[in-house]
């Protein structure tokens, strides 16, 4: 397996409290954040939404640098799932067009928190 693609993004938190503060966190949420991570975030205490916010954000814009021009993924149809039972975080593509997945094998993603920044790295394995 070969690499199709190497995406990074580095986010500053307090622009997307910026952003939300202009716009709404409900709504900025229900844009970018996939069905499963809307409920997430919904259920996360109202002190950590704007990290997951940016956490999703960064992770969403480095996926997508990786992706592209193979695919175009849209903000809903990658999921980020944190560390949880697994020792490492995981990354979701779910394409509405199945061709889309074709050249698509598995997507590896590392973040990384210091104060006010995000700093999100994802590599995409080519599926031939």
């Amino acid at each position: 397996m070969g690499i199709l693609g190497i995406g990074v993004d580095v986010v500053f938190v307090p622009r997307i409290t910026s952003l939300i503060s202009r716009r709404g966190a409900p709504r900025l949420a229900s844009r970018i954040l996939s069905v499963s991570e809307l409920s997430d975030w919904n259920a996360s205490p109202p002190a950590n939404q704007n990290r997951f916010l940016a956490v999703r954000w960064a992770v969403k814009e480095a996926a997508y640098k990786a992706l592209y021009p193979t695919v175009k993924p849209t903000w809903k149809q990658l999921t980020y799932r944190g560390l949880r039972a697994s020792a490492k975080p995981t990354l979701e593509y779910h394409p509405i067009v199945e061709d889309d997945r074709n050249n698509v094998g598995k997507l590896h993603v590392s973040v990384s928190h210091d104060g006010a920044y995000i700093f999100a790295s994802v590599v995409v394995e080519n599926s031939h």
